[in-house]
Order: C-alpha cells, then sequence, then structure tokens
C-alpha cells in the first residue's frame, strides 16, 4: 500500500454511543437529571425557566395542541422571530410527533403562501409583528387559498394564552403523567419518525422543504455539544434565527441534550443587545455568523463589555474569514471558538474544528468530519474520489442525511444518490490530516480565462487590507475572458480607499487573473435572514451597474 495516493474520504469515529431517543424522550431525561438547573432565558422579556419547568411548559403546549385536535405527522408552523414561545413549540411538537414546519421571518405573503401550501399545514402559530412585517396583513392575504389550514394562533394573544390553558388544564388531570394522552403519544413515536421541515433559502426558484427526523437532529445537536464541551454549568447566548438549524439545533438542542441554558439576546439579530446579554447573564458561549461577530467587534463601544466569562462560541452559516475569527479568539475571550460546516440537509453539520486543533487549522479549516459520518470529496464530472488536497464537490454520508424534500422525491433524488450521499454542492479540499477547507460553491467559482478561480480565497487576501472591514468577490460576465472578478468592499469607518489602491494591494501578491478588475464600494451586502450574502443578487446588481448586459447574454459552449 505504500506509496499509493491517499484519497479523500473520512469517516467520524467516537467512543459516544448515538442517541437512541425521541427529542421528547430527551428533554424528560435530561430535566429529571438537571430540574433546577437553569434551561431558558428570554432577555427582552425577563422571562426563565429551569429546565424542571421548561418540560412541564413543553407538555402543556403539546397538550394544548393534542386539544386543537393535532395528531401525529401533522405540520404545525411557527412564524416568528427569537422569542420563548419558539422553544415551547418546537419541544412540544416533538413531544406529541407533529412536524414543525419553520417559516422564514424575512417571508412575504407569495413565500409564506408557498410554503404553507406545499407543506400542508394544519396549524400555524405565527406574531402578529416583526419590524416592517405585518403578519396578521399577510396571513389574511392568503388564507383564502390554503385548504389544509384550519387554524392561526397569534403570539402575545389570548389565542395562545388560551391553548396554554388549555393543555396546563389537562396536565393537572393526570394528562401528563404516567399512563395520560402525552404516555400515549410518546409511545406511538419513532425517533426515525419525520419531526422537522425546513425550508432551504433557493437562489432560483421556490425553496425545498429538507425534512428531518428525530434522529437526525437530536444526535447533531447533541454531537455539537460534545464538540464545544457543553455541561450544565455553560450558558449559550443564541443572536442567530431559531427557524434555522443554527438556531433550532447548534443551539437549543445542543444546550438542552447537556443540560446548558438557552440564552435569548433579542427577537432579532442586534450587536448591542448580543454582547449586552453576554455581560448580563455571564454567557460562556457564544454564536453568529461571520457577519455578526464583524458587526459586534465594530461596535464604537465594544471594549466596555465585560466578555471574561466566553470560553467558546460557533462560527458557521458561511466562509469564516481568518482575520475575523482570530479577533474573535484574542478580543472576546473566545480561547475555545469553533467553526461547524454543514447544510440544512444534514441536520446540519458534517464537520467541525475543536479546542485541541491549533490555531492554524481552527481559522484556516472547518476541521474533520463529525462522529458517525462520513465525508469524500469527488470530481463532480466523474464522480470518482479524488486525491487528498484536490478540491472537488464535497458529499457527506450518516445518520445526519434528511429523509428527503417534502413531497418532492424527484429533487431528492438529485440531492442523495443511490447509495445515500448527500451532494452538498460544495467544493472542498482535504489535507492528509483529514482537515477540510471549503474553497467555494461549484456554481460560484469564475473560470476567467481558462483559469479556475475561488472567490474565498481572493477575499481572505483583501480581509488582510487594515482598510477594509468586510469584503465579497463574484464573477462576472466577460466577453474577452468569459468572466471577471468584481470585489464589493465594505470600508472600516473612517477609512478611504480607491479601486486603484485595492488592485494595487493585491499587485504582485497574488496571480494577475486573481485581481478584481471591478471594485464597488458598499454599505451593506444583500443578506438572507440567516446572514448568507446572495451573491447571484449581487451579480445581477453588478452587471446592471457596469453595463455588462451584452457580455453576459453572450453565448457559451
Amino acid at each position: 500500500m505504500s506509496g499509493e495516493t491517499k484519497l479523500s474520504y473520512s469517516h467520524g469515529i467516537s467512543t459516544t454511543a448515538l442517541l437512541g431517543e425521541t427529542i421528547g424522550e430527551n428533554l424528560r431525561r435530561v430535566a429529571a437529571a438537571c430540574g433546577d438547573q437553569e434551561a431558558l432565558v428570554d432577555v427582552p422579556s425577563g422571562r426563565r425557566w429551569t429546565y424542571r419547568q421548561l418540560d412541564a411548559d413543553a407538555d402543556a403546549v403539546a397538550l394544548g395542541l393534542i386539544s386543537a385536535g393535532i395528531e401525529a405527522r401533522d405540520r404545525v408552523g411557527i412564524w416568528a422571530p427569537n422569542c420563548a414561545e419558539w422553544v415551547l413549540l418546537q419541544y412540544a411538537t416533538a413531544r406529541i410527533g407533529a412536524i414543525l414546519v419553520n417559516i422564514n421571518p424575512a417571508y412575504r405573503s407569495h413565500e409564506l403562501g408557498y410554503v404553507l401550501r406545499q407543506s400542508g399545514v394544519r396549524l400555524l402559530v405565527s406574531a402578529e409583528s416583526f419590524k416592517t412585517s405585518d403578519y396578521r396583513a399577510m396571513v389574511g392575504e392568503v388564507r383564502s387559498g390554503l385548504r389544509e389550514l384550519e387554524r392561526v394562533i397569534y403570539l402575545g394573544t389570548a389565542d395562545w394564552d388560551d391553548l396554554v390553558a388549555a393543555g396546563a388544564l389537562a396536565a393537572r388531570s393526570g394528562a401528563a403523567g404516567p399512563g395520560g394522552e402525552l404516555a400515549v403519544r410518546a409511545a406511538s413515536l419513532s425517533f426515525d419518525d419525520p419531526i422537522n421541515v425546513q425550508y432551504t433559502s433557493g437562489t432560483t426558484g421556490f425553496p425545498k422543504g429538507a425534512t428531518l427526523s428525530h434522529h437526525n437532529i437530536l444526535n447533531n445537536g447533541f454531537f455539537i455539544g460534545e464538540g464545544c464541551r457543553y455541561t450544565p454549568s455553560d450558558r449559550v447566548c443564541i443572536p442567530v434565527p431559531f427557524y434555522h438549524c443554527f438556531g433550532m439545533v447548534l443551539g437549543n438542542l445542543a444546550c438542552t441534550t447537556h443540560g446548558a441554558c438557552i440564552v435569548i439576546p433579542a427577537p432579532g439579530f442586534d450587536a448591542a443587545a448580543t454582547l449586552g446579554a453576554v455581560q448580563e447573564e455571564r454567557c460562556t458561549a457564544l454564536y453568529g455568523v461571520p457577519t455578526m461577530f464583524i458587526a459586534e467587534l465594530a461596535l464604537p463601544d465594544f471594549a466596555s463589555y465585560g466578555l471574561s466569562t466566553l470560553r467558546t462560541g460557533i462560527m458557521a452559516g458561511s466562509p469564516c474569514p481568518v482575520e475575523v475569527m482570530k479577533r474573535v479568539v484574542s478580543e472576546m475571550h473566545m480561547s475555545e471558538v469553533t467553526i461547524c460546516y454543514g447544510m440544512t440537509e444534514t441536520s446540519p453539520v458534517s464537520a467541525q474544528t475543536t479546542a485541541d486543533d491549533d490555531m492554524e487549522r481552527r481559522v484556516s479549516t472547518v476541521g474533520r468530519v463529525h462522529p458517525f459520518i462520513e465525508v469524500k470529496i469527488i470530481d463532480p464530472e466523474s464522480g470518482l474520489v479524488l486525491p487528498r488536497g484536490v478540491p472537488g464537490e464535497m458529499c457527506t454520508r450518516g445518520y445526519s442525511v434528511m429523509l428527503g424534500y417534502w413531497n418532492e422525491p424527484e429533487k431528492t433524488a438529485e440531492a442523495i444518490d443511490t447509495a445515500r450521499w448527500m451532494h452538498t454542492g460544495d467544493l472542498a479540499e482535504m489535507d492528509d490530516a483529514g482537515y477540510l477547507n471549503i474553497v467555494g460553491r461549484i456554481k460560484d467559482m469564475v473560470i476567467r480565462g481558462g483559469e479556475n478561480v475561488y472567490p474565498r480565497e481572493v477575499e481572505e487576501f483583501l480581509y488582510g487590507h487594515p482598510a477594509i472591514e468586510d469584503v465579497q468577490v463574484i464573477g462576472v460576465p466577460d466577453e474577452k475572458y468569459g468572466e471577471e472578478l468584481c470585489a464589493w468592499v465594505k470600508l472600516r469607518p473612517g477609512s478611504e480607499l480607491t479601486g486603484d489602491e485595492v488592485r494595487a494591494y493585491c499587485t504582485g501578491k497574488i496571480a494577475h487573473y486573481k485581481v478584481p478588475r471591478y471594485v464597488r464600494f458598499t454599505g451593506e451586502f444583500p443578506m438572507t435572514v440567516t446572514g448568507k450574502v446572495q451573491k447571484f443578487k449581487m451579480r445581477e446588481t453588478s452587471v446592471s451597474e457596469l453595463g455588462l448586459e451584452a457580455a453576459s447574454q453572450a453565448r457559451t459552449a
């Protein structure tokens, strides 16, 4: 075997077994062991729950849903920003086997109507409004066309209070005890049952509903928490949205599988509220996508916040700039911060760095494959596994791969092959030690004059410029080279820079074909609500502003 090429395949091993239980059973077990530990803090409202109280209130909401006629596998929608009720509904639906349908708080009526209709939601729990969104008006706009939607319950109204009161009354009558309604329902559930539908934010067409089981997300949350070394003494500040896996799996489920405390700093992301919650609640962990950490570090009074209780946390959701990661470690006291990589369809995490990894690997890779998961890097054309160090498409397989896209078998078959490998669409490479580096999306790769350019590499280089706070690089059409690079640059407050100066900074340091031909200065990037940059929108804007419509219509082979 000596001298043979080592292939880009790895699988995660662990002496810790997978959890063979439902989410409801797991919460019951942890609450019995950690009853007096604080489980949930909703900072904006000042409300607090111990594990014993969280378990009891999840029972009350669960029984309220049963009294409303919700059966196992019925779909219950949740359309709201982060709040304690979101958490209660997450565990209550799991406890009775109902499928929670997460709806993006940024959706408008067209998207709302689509996901409610496509998933067949029977009961919708909704906020009345959030920021500039009038949820009640949008629900009214689409409701007449939704045959299966029987009831809408608005948070903060008598509707929600009545649901919880009905459940609490049933609990006092013994429905939550041995032999009661909840026990009967729990006995009918399997940990492989679908429990959650999460709509992925597609860049074209309608979003697809990734369908996830108890086994998928409970175990993923558990092993994420293991990676962060969580114990009942940890307090995790979660400013990322619950509707997304980052909030409800890396956040809530990682906490409750370890008896740790969920801290909600605000309904939506607010940099000052987040750091304020860390300080006041003495949080030991903080989550965020890179843009959130950038915003926190950029606060004028950043140095005034007491962040010394922080130990760990997670940066994920999009590629993590090395310079930002270094500042998070040095200035936010997050010496054990980890990077996670994944996608909604894989519950979501497939790889994670650890506190034991050296700093170079913790700031420049997404770590190694998670326990009980396989990863391979393949040639997208041939499907063959590539040698280590050669970029290709990352595929993952294991307990974490979704059951499929809700009611879309053809789209499921396009994403998951016959051997149950999930094709991620991400370009990655694996080094000799099994560490993974994401180099871009297959669709994001720029081909300039026959040279493959990965925008991530150019972005990492430009982050090193002292005047640049954030940068995104895209490909735009070019009649001569096929594509050219365009950098959208966000400057640090008080800094000045020209496009020529950006190009001069690059010249002689990176290959000429990687130097952006176009530089656009901007105050913000088009984003999804989870903080992912929408490069397709940037491309559309750039084509229009630069007058590249003719080049964009040029035919290629």
